[in-house]
C-alpha cells in the first residue's frame, strides 16, 4: 500500500498577499532600523568634518566650472553668432545671383521703354519707386541706348530684393561704360562719383565672382558700409556690369552680430586679414567717401596675446583664448562665418564669469559654521524619531495589509470572469465593479472594451466596403482623365514632336493638347491647374475643353485665350481656382512659332549654334483670376535643328532627401546632355534623371513635358 501524499497547505490570495506584504514591510524595517542607528553617529562627525572640507573645493571647483563653462558657453554662442551671420550673408548672396541673373537676361534682350527714369535733379513721387541714374565725369550716353535701357530695367528686381531683406541699405549696378543706377533715388552724390573706381567695383573685376568688400565710408552719407558685389558680362553685346549691394556697419553691429554678454562683453567681426569689419562704437568719423577708411587691425595691436589670437582667427578655426590687458584678463571665443571668411569674435572680462565663485565662497564660509552645529542638532532628532516610526510604521503596515490584500482580490476575480466572457464572444457581457477606485475605472474601461469592440468591428465593415468604393471611382476617374489627353502627336512636316504627362494622385491637374488649325498648322497648349486631386482634375477637364473650343477656330493665339479666359472666369469665381497655360501655333510650312504665355514657366528654346537657352517669356497672367486680361502675343522663326522644351513645374520642382528642388538649371544641364536623341527618347532621359534625382521621396505635383525638334 503507497504510502499517501503529504497534505498540501492551500492559502487563498488575500492570505498570500498579506503574508508577503508584511514579511516584506517588517524586513525592511528591521534592515533599515539596524543600518541606521549604526551609522547615524558616524555620519553627524563625518558631515562636520567634510562641511568644511567641501565648503574649501567647492569655492575652488566653482570657479573653474564657471570658467569652463564660461568658455564653453561663449565658443557655441561665438558659433552660433557665426552660423546666423553665415545665413544672413548667404541670403545676400543668394539674392546677388538672382539680380545677377536677371541682368544677365535684360543684357540678352534689353526693354522697349523711352522713360529714362530719374536722375539727381528729378525726384519721383517715393524714393523707393525708381532709382537713379548717374555717370561718371565726362560720361554722357544717350537714354534711348540699348545698355541705358537695359540698366533701367534692373529697377524690376532692385524693388522686391531690397524690401525683402531688411539688412541691405541699397542696391546697384554699375557699368563698365560709366552708367550707374542706384535704387532707392537718392540725391546730393557728388558729381565726381564714378562706381568704375570703387574698391567694391574693382574687387568684383579683379575676381570674376562674387566678393565682399573691406568697410567704407559711403557716398550717399550713410556712413561705414561694406558692399557685396558681383560681376555680369554679356558676351554678345560686350557689355559688363557690376551688381552691388550695400550692408551698413550700423547694421551689421545692431541686427546681425547685435550680442550683448553680461556687463561689459562684446561681439566684433574680422575679415581674412585681420582687419575689423565691425564692433561696437565703429564710425566714418571725419573720413570722406572718396578716401580710404583705415580700420583696425589685430596685428598691429601692441599685445602678443591679440596677435596670436588674430593668428588662429584668420585661419579660420573655432576656439578660446584668454588674453591678458591692461584692465585684466579677458576671453577671446571666436568661429568663422563659411561664406564671407570672416569670422564672429566675442570678447568677454574673466573676472565677470568667475565673479559668483567669489561671491559665493565668502557665503560658504559663514554657512559652514551654522551647518556643523544644525548637523549634530539633526542627528539627535533623527534617532529619537526614527524609533517612534518604527513602532507606528509596524502596526500601520498590519493593518493596511490586511485591508488592501482583500479589496485587491474581489475586483480582479470579476473581471478575470469578464475577460473569459468576452473571450467567448459575448461582447453584451458587463462586469460590476464598485470601489470607487482604479479598479472601478478599470471596470468601466473593460465595459466601454466590450461596446468599442462591437462598434469598431461593424464600422471597420462599413469603411473596408467605403474605401474599396472609392479607390475604385478614383481609379475609373483616372482613366477618363487620361482619356482627355491625346492618343497620339500630331504629324507636321518638318517638325519632330512628343509628349509625357504623369499626375501626382490618382488624377490631377496638369494637361496638354494638340489642337488642328486651319492652313495645316496645329495649336499646342501645356497647362497647369492649381491644386491636386479631384478638385483640380475637374477644373483640367472644363480648362481643356473651354480652350480647346476657343482655339479650334481662332487664328490669333491673344484672341483665343482671352475668350477662353472670359469662360473659365465664369466658373472660377466659386472655386477660387486658376490655370497657368502656355499656347503656341506652329505653322510648318512658314517654320514660324507664335505664343502667349498665360503665367506659365517659360519654356527653354535651344537654338542651333548657340550655347545659351533662350526662354520663351510673353507678358501675361493666370486664367480664371480677372476676366479683362492682356496677352502678349510673340512670334519667333525655328531653324532646323531648334528644340523647344514646354514643361510644367512639377518638374522642377521635384525634390531630393535633402529637400533640394530638381531646378531650371539641373533641367538645362540634363536636356543638354541628350539632345542629340530622338524627342521621344529625350522624354524619356529627362523622366528618368527626374525620378533618379529624386530617390525615395513620394512626387510632390503633376509632371508634364512637351518636347519639339525642327528638322
Amino acid at each position: 500500500m503507497s504510502p499517501e501524499p503529504p497534505t498540501k497547505i492551500h492559502l487563498g490570495v488575500t492570505t498570500k498577499i498579506f503574508i508577503v506584504f508584511l514579511t516584506l514591510s517588517m524586513v525592511s524595517l528591521i534592515l533599515v532600523s539596524f543600518i541606521a542607528f549604526t551609522t547615524l553617529n558616524n555620519v553627524g562627525n563625518y558631515a562636520t568634518e567634510r562641511s568644511v572640507t567641501l565648503g574649501d573645493q567647492a569655492v575652488q571647483e566653482s570657479g573653474s566650472a564657471l570658467e569652463t563653462s564660461g568658455k564653453e558657453r561663449l565658443l557655441s554662442l561665438a558659433k552660433d553668432q557665426a552660423d546666423i551671420s553665415n545665413v544672413t550673408f548667404e541670403n545676400v548672396e543668394g539674392e546677388m545671383a538672382v539680380m545677377a541673373s536677371y541682368a544677365g537676361s535684360l543684357m540678352a534682350s534689353p526693354p522697349v521703354d523711352p522713360d529714362p527714369g530719374y536722375s539727381q535733379a528729378e525726384r519721383p513721387p517715393t524714393i523707393y519707386n525708381a532709382s537713379v541714374y548717374l555717370y561718371g565725369p565726362g560720361i554722357m550716353i544717350n537714354s534711348s541706348s540699348p545698355e541705358f535701357r537695359a540698366l533701367h530695367g534692373m529697377d524690376t528686381i532692385f524693388i522686391p530684393v531690397l524690401a525683402s531683406d531688411p539688412h541691405l541699405a541699397s542696391v546697384y549696378a554699375g557699368s563698365e561704360s560709366g552708367i550707374t543706377r542706384l535704387y532707392p533715388w537718392a540725391s546730393g552724390i557728388d558729381p565726381t562719383f564714378d562706381a568704375r573706381n570703387r574698391s567694391w567695383y574693382k574687387a568684383a573685376m579683379s575676381a570674376g565672382t562674387t566678393t565682399w568688400s573691406s568697410p567704407y565710408v559711403d557716398v550717399t552719407g550713410r556712413g561705414l558700409m561694406v558692399t557685396c558685389s558681383r560681376p555680369v558680362r554679356d558676351n554678345s553685346t560686350g557689355w559688363t556690369w557690376v551688381i552691388g549691394s550695400d550692408v551698413t556697419i550700423e547694421t551689421i553691429n545692431q541686427q546681425i552680430i547685435n550680442t550683448q554678454i553680461g556687463r561689459s562683453g562684446y561681439a566684433m567681426l574680422i575679415d581674412g586679414m585681420g582687419n575689423v569689419i565691425a564692433r561696437p562704437g565703429a564710425a566714418a568719423g571725419s573720413s570722406q567717401w572718396d578716401e580710404s577708411f583705415q580700420t583696425e587691425n589685430l596685428f598691429n595691436s601692441d599685445n602678443s596675446g591679440i596677435r596670436d589670437a588674430a593668428a588662429e582667427i584668420v585661419s579660420g578655426n573655432s576656439g578660446v583664448r584668454e588674453v591678458q590687458f591692461a584692465e585684466g584678463d579677458k576671453f577671446v571665443a571666436f568661429a568663422p562665418i563659411r561664406s564671407t571668411n570672416w569670422s564672429v569674435v566675442v570678447v568677454m572680462p574673466v573676472d565677470e564669469i568667475t565673479a559668483p565663485a567669489r561671491d559665493t565662497g565668502a557665503k560658504i564660509t559663514v554657512a559652514t559654521g551654522d551647518a556643523k552645529q544644525h548637523i549634530q542638532d539633526q542627528v539627535d532628532r533623527m534617532k529619537q524619531a526614527f524609533l517612534v516610526l518604527f513602532i507606528l510604521l509596524f502596526v500601520l503596515i498590519a493593518a493596511l495589509t490586511t485591508v488592501f490584500s482583500r479589496v485587491i482580490t474581489g475586483p480582479l476575480r470579476k473581471l478575470s470572469e469578464g475577460s473569459e466572457e468576452i473571450g467567448r464572444g459575448n461582447l453584451d457581457y458587463k462586469v460590476d465593479v464598485r470601489t470607487g477606485d482604479e479598479f472601478e475605472e478599470l471596470g468601466q474601461s473593460f465595459n466601454r472594451m466590450g461596446s468599442d469592440l462591437k462598434n469598431y468591428i461593424g464600422e471597420l465593415k462599413r469603411t473596408t466596403a467605403e474605401k474599396e468604393r472609392i479607390a475604385h471611382e478614383l481609379e475609373i476617374a483616372r482613366d477618363i482623365q487620361q482619356s482627355f489627353l491625346p492618343d497620339t502627336v500630331p504629324d507636321m512636316p518638318g517638325i519632330e514632336i512628343a509628349a509625357f504627362s504623369l499626375p501626382a494622385l490618382e488624377v490631377g491637374g496638369d494637361f496638354y493638347d494638340f489642337i488642328p488649325l486651319p492652313n495645316n498648322c496645329w495649336g499646342l497648349v501645356i497647362a497647369d491647374v492649381s491644386g491636386k486631386g479631384v478638385p483640380a482634375a475637374l477644373f483640367m477637364a472644363l480648362s481643356r475643353t473651354l480652350v480647346r473650343a476657343s482655339t479650334s477656330k481662332n487664328p490669333s493665339p491673344s484672341s483665343a485665350i482671352k475668350d477662353a479666359n472670359h469662360l473659365i472666369v465664369q466658373d472660377s469665381r466659386i472655386t477660387s481656382m486658376f490655370v497657368t497655360l502656355f499656347y503656341a501655333i506652329i505653322d510648318p510650312n512658314a517654320r514660324i512659332l507664335t505664343y502667349v504665355n498665360a503665367g506659365h514657366n517659360p519654356p527653354m528654346l535651344f537654338q542651333t549654334g548657340k550655347g545659351e537657352v533662350t526662354l520663351l517669356r510673353a507678358d501675361g497672367i493666370a486664367l480664371g483670376v480677372m476676366d479683362d486680361i492682356v496677352l502678349d502675343s510673340v512670334g519667333i522663326e525655328l531653324n532646323s535643328g531648334d528644340i523647344a522644351v514646354l514643361y510644367t513645374d512639377g518638374l522642377t520642382e521635384a525634390i531630393n532627401a535633402e529637400e533640394e528642388e530638381f531646378g531650371t538649371e539641373r533641367l538645362n544641364d540634363t536636356v543638354k546632355a541628350c539632345i542629340n536623341l530622338p524627342v521621344q527618347e529625350m522624354i524619356r532621359f529627362i523622366v528618368d534623371a527626374i525620378m533618379t534625382f529624386a530617390g525615395d521621396q513620394p512626387q510632390a505635383d503633376d509632371i508634364t513635358i512637351i518636347i519639339f525638334r525642327a528638322r
